[in-house]
């Protein structure tokens, strides 16, 4: 798994969002090019934007039994999973708008590093490793760049 922390891995990620073009065709699922960049940015917006409605104690709970163990473990994810409400795109997308944003988070969050990250509370899923933050974003970014080709 790549580390999202180290700037020439977190590079290497950047370069496969660089080859998208507006044009990419998905593989599977639903979304279009530009909805997959701003679904992306979600994990990020949770992280640095405070944007989004915090799950309560019952959600928060039922997503720190349920959902971290698929989110911060090591298996990659199914194709056509289900998405959290938040993670849902619908309508027109500004294709560079989000690959910028996206490509932003990115270096932001390598530039902040993992000790910035580690025992970091989540949006979801309370306190979070570097690790787990680590897996976290790259599982995701891989997941949906694989789906498009790249």
């Amino acid at each position: 798994m790549k580390n999202m922390f180290n700037e020439t891995e977190a590079n290497e990620v950047i370069a496969r969002i660089e080859q998208l073009t507006p044009d990419s065709q998905r593989q599977w699922g639903t979304m279009d090019v530009a909805q997959m960049l701003a679904h992306c940015c979600v994990t990020y917006e949770y992280v640095f934007e405070n944007k989004h409605k915090k799950p309560n104690f019952l959600k928060k709970l039922i997503f720190k039994w349920f959902v971290k163990p698929i989110v911060v473990g090591p298996k990659p994810y199914d194709k056509n999973n289900r998405t959290a409400p938040d993670f849902i795109m619908k309508g027109d997308k500004d294709f560079a708008l989000e690959k910028g944003r996206l490509i932003d988070y990115i270096k932001k969050t390598q530039a902040l590093g993992a000790v910035h990250f580690d025992n970091k509370e989540s949006h979801s899923f309370g306190k979070l490793t570097k690790d787990e933050w680590n897996t976290m974003f790259y599982k995701h970014l891989d997941h949906h760049l694989k789906q498009f080709g790249v």
